[in-house]
Order: C-alpha cells, then structure tokens, then sequence
C-alpha cells in the first residue's frame, strides 16, 4: 500500500505524524474487504456466499468505512514503523501508543489522511561531562555500627518462649493480638480488623498499639479511644481519634544469647572467636560503604552534568516509573496500587507529586548514562563476561559451572549491560575530581539502612 507520510516535532518528547493514502489504494482495500465478506458472510434470507455487495453498503455502510480506515491506518503504521530507515528518536517508545489526534474521515472521491501522536525517545547532547569537581557526602565505620549488627544477630538467635497467664505485656514481648478499628460514627470497619497480627511490642508496628498493648495479660479484651499518628502510613486515620478494640492471644518473650565466643560459633563455624565475628562484621560493612561511596560520587556528579544536560523527558515515561513504584509498594503490602491510593486518600497525591520528581531526576540521568555509553562506544565481550561470572564464583563460593546454570541467555544479556554501565562509571570517576564534604552517620549514608 503506498502513502506519504510527515513528521512533526511537538512539545515535551511529542511528535505529530501525518499520512496519506491515495484514494485508490483505499478504495482497492475497501473493495477487498467487501468481496471477502460476500464470500463468507450470512445474512437471514441470503444463503452464505451470495449477500449482495449493495445490501451489505446499505446495511452496513459506517460499519465497513470504520473498518477499512482502522485497516489502512494499522497497515501503514506497521510499513512505517517497521522501515529501519527511520530513527528511534522517531518511533513511539514502548510506553505511549500512536492515538489518533483526531478522528479521520472517509472519502471515496480525496486521498486518505490521518495524524496520529505519540511519545519519542528525546535526542540528550551531552554537556561537560570532565574536568568537573565534586563535593559528595561520605561515613566511616564506628563501634556503634558493629554494635549494632551484634545486637541484630543476637535477636535473630533469639529464643522465644511463652510467658505465664499472669505476665504483663512489656516492650520487647512478641504477641499475637486481633483487633478492631471503628469509624468515626462508632461502626465498625471490616477493612481495618484483623486477627492473630504478631508483632514484637516496641517496634511500632502499622497502626502503633505498642503502648496500649502494655500492661495487658493474656486473653484480656481493651477497648479504647485511640489517637493515631499524624504521619501514619493510613493517611484515612493519620491525626484521628478513633475507638479501637484489642484482644490479646498470646505473649512471647525473647531469650537473647550471651554475646561471647559460643554466639560466633552458633552463627558460622569458621568463627572460632567473638572477634572473628566482629572482623568479619566490619569487612562486610566496609564493603557495603565502599559501595555506596561509588555510587553517591557518581550521584553528586550526575546532577551536575544534568544541569548542563537539559532532556525533556516523555510524560509517558514519567507515568510509567510513578505506576511502577505504586505497582512495587503495593506489592510490599500484599495489596493493589489502586487500593493502596485509595487507603492513602491524599497522601497518594502527595506520593505521586514526589515520585513523579524523582522519576523526571531518575530518568533524565539514565538517558545521560545511555547516551554516554552510545558516544563512547562502551562495549563488553564474551571474555568480560566469562570474568564477571568468575568473579562471582569466588565471591559466592560457588562452583563456576554452577554460576552459569543460572544464568539464562537473557541473564548474560543484563550482564553485559551492568559491565558496560559499570565501565562508564568508571571513567566518570576516572575523569573528575571528588571531595569528601558533609560526614554521615552510617545509617542515614545508606540506602534502607544496608
């Protein structure tokens, strides 16, 4: 089918593509069409095969003009999307569809024209990239931090056992308790009741009865009014007082281990010693730092060369990074994106309006690392990839043969594209200079306490 088509650059990653098909070509589908469905259509007091092409037009007439113009429009968007002459800053990018800027008309007697508009990948020109200084946060290992990795494992080798009928809840008990949450008319809420929720007293679980629990014995049901935080995840009750009703099950207590020699060797049996642990503890925890070291240089460094990289980044692509950290939270709470916005109420726009400004950030220095690792030819062999499997063999302890079992066709694919990634890294801190500025408490440093 032949056509002539026209791009049109538009605002914000947007283009406007216009076709048209000469009548005649439309006309010779349109006719197409119809024989096809005399052949094989039935229609009552017509045997199958014998519909006249006239009855059809006049019964169907819209009908079959809708379908021949969604036909010619899907087979000239094919033939031009398919043509590897046109660039990939001119197709649609997989998360905006071509939708028709308005709806085209059909005219047997004039050519056929249709525009349809969709998202493209922006053209990034990479500013200055070298040469630039950097300040970037940085932390060092404390005694604290050792501390408290002892203290986590000492909780995980915990033994828990029960308290007697008499004992009182008290912070760092584990219980099991139902409970019901009622609305401000005093009825109860089927969404917020929940039965045998276990959590350890102290912790300040999802609704924080950590307080209220306190004092309570096995088996005692507590009715009460209840304040609710005002940054409560549940922005429905975030800052209300609502009457709550608790029934207490069970009540656990922890037994922790003695932290000595006998602990180090209960967690791994190539620890002979208590300072063995400890060695290993901080090797692994400086590990982690450098790290995060790299990373935040390459993030303090990245937002400079975005200041002189502008990109306007696709609203489609916006949309879909927002949607799928909605899509990961939701999963985190075994739930949907769309109940969790509901739950959230207003807090889901405010979630939104956040995360689509870390998105915009997120993308606009992917697009910058893409095109950095496009114009210097950043490349990874087979060879890279053999090491790279190496290297984790060693690391894990694993059999070579073993790590490449794992890895599918598809798995060695992201491989190549970490190694490559990692080699740009590599020259952006090969090619600045970085300065340690602020000092962090290692907590705060890294990314969900790691």
């Amino acid at each position: 089918m032949a056509f002539t088509k026209e791009l049109t650059r538009l605002e914000k990653s947007n283009v406007k593509l216009s076709v048209t098909v000469p009548k005649d070509d439309v006309r010779a589908k349109y006719e197409d069409m119809l024989k096809d469905y005399t052949k094989n259509l039935q229609l009552p007091g017509f045997r199958k095969g014998k519909v006249p092409k006239e009855v059809l037009e006049r019964k169907f007439a819209d009908a079959l003009k809708g379908e021949v113009m969604g036909r010619v429009i899907e087979e000239a968007l094919q033939d031009i999307f398919k043509d590897e002459s046109i660039s990939r800053y001119e197709r649609p990018i997989a998360y905006s569809s071509p939708e028709l800027e308005e709806e085209p008309v059909l005219d047997f007697e004039r050519d056929f024209q249709f525009s349809v508009v969709y998202d493209v990948l922006p053209e990034v020109k990479i500013g200055q990239w070298k040469g630039i200084s950097v300040e970037y946060p940085y932390a060092e290992i404390e005694n604290g931090d050792i501390d408290r990795e002892l203290d986590e494992i000492r909780e995980r080798n915990a033994v828990v056992m029960d308290r007697d009928d008499t004992a009182c809840a008290q912070n760092g008990d584990v219980a099991s308790i139902d409970y019901q949450i009622f609305n401000e008319n005093g009825d109860a809420v089927s969404d917020l009741k929940r039965e045998d929720f276990v959590f350890t007293i102290g912790t300040k679980g999802v609704y924080q009865f950590d307080d209220d629990i306190i004092g309570m014995k096995k088996g005692e049901k507590k009715e009460f009014e209840k304040k609710f935080a005002d940054d409560l995840f549940d922005t429905s009750l975030a800052g209300q007082a609502r009457k709550v009703q608790i029934t207490l099950n069970t009540l656990k207590e922890k037994k922790l281990p003695d932290l000595d020699d006998e602990l180090a060797q209960d967690v791994d049996e190539k620890y002979n010693t208590l300072d063995d642990l400890k060695k290993s503890i901080r090797e692994r925890l400086e590990k982690n730092l450098e790290r995060r070291l790299r990373d935040r240089k390459i993030h303090e460094l990245l937002k400079k060369i975005m200041e002189n990289t502008p990109v306007t980044i696709p609203e489609s692509l916006v949309h879909a990074e927002v949607e799928s950290r909605w899509n990961r939270l939701a999963q985190f709470y075994r739930t949907d994106a769309e109940t969790l916005k509901k739950l959230m109420n207003s807090g889901a726009e405010n979630s939104d309006e956040k995360w689509r400004a870390t998105a915009v950030d997120s993308l606009h220095s992917r697009m910058i690392i893409e095109t950095l690792l496009e114009q210097e030819k950043i490349e990874a062999s087979d060879e890279d990839v053999e090491k790279e499997l190496e290297r984790i063999a060693v690391e894990s302890g694993t059999d070579i043969d073993e790590v490449k079992k794992n890895y599918s066709v598809q798995d060695v694919f992201y491989l190549k594209e970490d190694i490559k990634e990692q080699r740009i890294y590599d020259a952006l801190l090969a090619e600045n200079t970085f300065n340690p500025g602020k000092k962090e408490n290692y907590l705060d440093f890294m990314p969900d306490n790691g």
